[in-house]
């Protein structure tokens, strides 16, 4: 599908759409119901199911943004009602949700879900894998979107780029981690497939929702925890009752987030509503990844005012990662034709982004911030 978008033609024809409720020219009808191109006056109302709590404003706050973009540009007549992790389904059941019609879109992540199709972890991210904007390259432009897409259709669903973290902490450790021997037993909370990527090195793992995570790593549940990054690890207290605080994030580089829809709700839509959502997922994708950016450095130099010590993973969990890493890619793609396809592809195109960024940005950074609080 197009992703591009007459920014023009949508945003007359929200005017459109608004004057001819003005006008009193607007059908009643159900969440979609006798949607047909040419349906600006449809009232239609959505709701959303979200993996996370409101509490985290900056993935959270993607899907504020876009339903708000969606009742602006519909002049009022295209809702969406954002539901936080909890409040309709479980954080881990919103695939589900939006497969059955529960919610006609939910906001989630697509490597909670590998245990239905391992493939989905490329959606999300893989360890070792791309950065925040390689990811978004690759989904946008380098036909990332669209192998995705083959899988999502086997759940009748339609999934849109939601948002970016941008590249992740390794998270919070009770205990010092010293080398491949403190990984043995460790209980940790990881999902995707870092999460089997620790489990190949003997750790523990669990997947717990955002807001089960505190209580668990407070009562001795697990021993770990890795979630995103200064803001949201400081607003979810994890330096309170783990000191140590560990760096790279290696299976998270850039993962990314999904709005996902239902196909038949999405089928019924006005031509013009989907336009709409195309162009809400994009800006709120896009007020992620910029409120991350800017909230994180203020967010990062408090926790260093905190009773805390930063840590680099040892090198030997880290090369050892690696390894693991990439066999388990190989084991995935030779059990299933399709995952060994998306991985041909994406491997091609993060070997050439590699290869550039690594010319481009990573010798430009590697001077300029070698002075930061962990490369002095």
């Amino acid at each position: 599908m197009n992703q591009r978008i007459n920014r023009r033609k949508l945003i007359t024809g929200g005017l459109v759409g608004a004057a001819a409720v003005a006008a009193g020219c607007g059908t009643k009808a159900g969440t979609g119901a006798g949607a047909a191109t040419g349906g600006l006056g449809k009232r239609v109302r959505w709701t959303l199911a979200s993996s996370f709590p409101s509490s985290l404003d900056t993935i959270y706050g993607a899907a504020e943004v876009l339903a708000a973009r969606v009742a602006e540009m519909s002049g009022g007549q295209f809702t969406i009602r954002v539901m936080e992790a909890g409040e309709l389904v479980g954080a881990m059941q919103v695939l589900d949700s939006v497969q059955n019609g529960a919610a006609q879109i939910g906001q989630t992540g697509g490597y909670y879900y590998t245990g239905k199709d391992a493939a989905l972890a490329f959606d999300t991210c893989v360890p070792f894998g791309l950065t925040a904007r390689q990811q978004t390259a690759w989904l946008m432009e380098g036909g990332g979107l669209e192998l995705m897409r083959e899988v999502y259709a086997d759940f009748g669903i339609i999934n849109f780029p939601g948002g970016n973290t941008g590249a992740q902490m390794g998270g919070w450790f009770k205990n010092p981690v010293g080398g491949m021997d403190d990984l043995k037993g460790l209980k940790m909370r990881i999902p995707g497939q870092g999460g089997k990527v620790m489990d190949a090195l003997g750790v523990n793992v669990q997947v717990l929702a955002g807001g089960d995570i505190y209580p668990a790593l407070e009562r001795g549940a697990i021993d770990a925890t890795e979630w995103v990054g200064p803001y949201d690890d400081e607003k979810l207290g994890f330096y309170k009752v783990a000191k140590n605080y560990y760096y790279p994030g290696w299976w998270e580089p850039g993962p990314n987030l999904s709005f996902l829809v239902n196909q038949a709700a999405w089928d019924e839509l006005p031509a013009e509503y989907k336009a709409m959502i195309e162009a809400a997922t994009r800006e709120g994708a896009t007020a992620m990844m910029t409120r991350y950016d800017a909230k994180n450095p203020a967010a990062w130099k408090r926790l260093l005012e905190q009773d805390i010590t930063v840590r680099r993973f040892p090198e030997d969990i880290l090369a050892a990662a690696r390894v693991a890493a990439e066999e388990l890619l190989e084991t995935e793609a030779a059990a299933d034709a399709r995952y060994a396809k998306i991985l041909g592809q994406w491997r091609k195109f993060r070997d050439d982004s590699f290869d550039w960024f690594g010319a481009a940005e990573l010798s430009y950074m590697d001077f300029a911030m070698g002075g930061s609080a962990l490369g002095k």
